[in-house]
């Protein structure tokens, strides 16, 4: 029997929701979503030390969400997009569920508007 969002996959969902759930690796994966960039480039924006920016890279590393590799002295990463799309695909199980959920809070506004009516017109 397999588990709901259960993922066959060598990436783990766990980790990329773990990265993902951290707003300055989330920053860092837009940031490298307009193209690659070394560590000092990543660090700019925002008010923390290289080393600190390494630890949030090695996070998105380990997720899988980023690469890194070896460019004479510089190491740039960049963004591994088909790696996010694992978390979509688990997401989007729950889309049926989400248009249900809305569909009947819809048709549970409608009747309250109704009898809201009914009960205006015996007033």
């Amino acid at each position: 029997m397999e588990q709901l969002g259960y993922i066959k996959s060598e990436i783990n969902l766990d980790a990329i929701f773990s990265a993902l759930a951290d707003p300055t690796r989330r920053a860092i994966l837009s940031q490298l979503a307009g193209g690659q960039a070394c560590v000092n480039e990543i660090a700019a924006p925002f008010e923390m030390s290289q080393p600190a920016v390494s630890r949030h890279l090695k996070v998105l590393e380990r997720a899988g969400l980023i690469e890194r590799y070896v460019d004479e002295q510089r190491r740039p990463a960049r963004l591994k997009a088909q790696t996010m799309t694992i978390a979509v695909d688990w997401l989007t199980e729950f889309k049926q569920f989400w248009g249900a959920s809305f569909d009947q809070l819809d048709d549970m506004l409608v009747q309250m508007k109704q009898v809201k009516g009914k009960e205006a017109d015996y007033e």
